[in-house]
């Protein structure tokens, strides 16, 4: 069932919003405090940065979603450089999760994706919510997670076909886009624009 919401294009007008929604959304998550806001933050003013794969989902006129795109590539054994698309963050807000809202947005974002030349979608996440939109772990599409021995799924590197044709039977590497390499000092100096939240060390973080 399509739940009662409006997805459109993130405006400069709703940068704040959407920077204090994923701050909310993965604050305590991963990690004490959270840096996903500051990844949104910097990427805007990056080359890379795909403005027009870039959305909000609404709720009664208010944010409760965002999602955003980077492009990237692969590059094959044969020196053939495939263009791809690197996903996240995306979010929804911590109150509304669990909804089917995430899923409709996600399959959304990815429906504007195979509308570029994009051979396929690759991310870091979980496969019990990703593998609903047709996820896969990468390493099963012959896509190996950066440097990674390739034996070695990497069951968090998650990918998505757009043009089935490539990856089966290649041996390519992954590389993380600069964008999503934080400098801690300045993501906490860029947290202090936002209303004080206590950073807590729970079970099940990464870092």
């Amino acid at each position: 069932m399509t739940m009662s919401v409006k997805i459109r294009p993130e405006t400069v007008q709703d940068y704040r919003v959407t920077e204090n929604l994923v701050r909310e959304a993965f604050w305590n998550v991963y990690r004490p405090g959270a840096l996903e806001h500051f990844v949104l933050h910097q990427f805007r003013s990056r080359p890379e940065f795909c403005s027009n794969l870039d959305f909000v989902m609404e709720k009664d006129g208010e944010i409760i979603g965002q999602v955003m795109f980077v492009k990237n590539s692969l590059k094959t054994q044969a020196g053939e450089e495939l263009p791809i698309l690197s996903l996240g963050p995306i979010c929804i807000h911590p109150k509304l999760q669990r909804q089917g809202f995430g899923k409709q947005l996600l399959d959304y974002a990815v429906a504007q994706a195979e509308r570029t030349d994009a051979v396929g979608i690759f991310m870091e996440g979980n496969i019990d919510f990703y593998g609903k939109s047709g996820f896969v772990v990468a390493s099963t599409l012959g896509v190996h997670y950066m440097d990674e021995p390739s034996d070695d799924p990497v069951p968090y590197f998650l990918g998505k076909m757009l043009k089935p044709k490539y990856f089966i039977g290649m041996d390519t590497r992954y590389r993380v886009p600069q964008g999503y390499l934080v400098d801690e000092k300045q993501a906490e100096e860029f947290d202090r624009q936002f209303p004080p939240k206590e950073r807590l060390k729970l079970p099940g973080q990464l870092v």
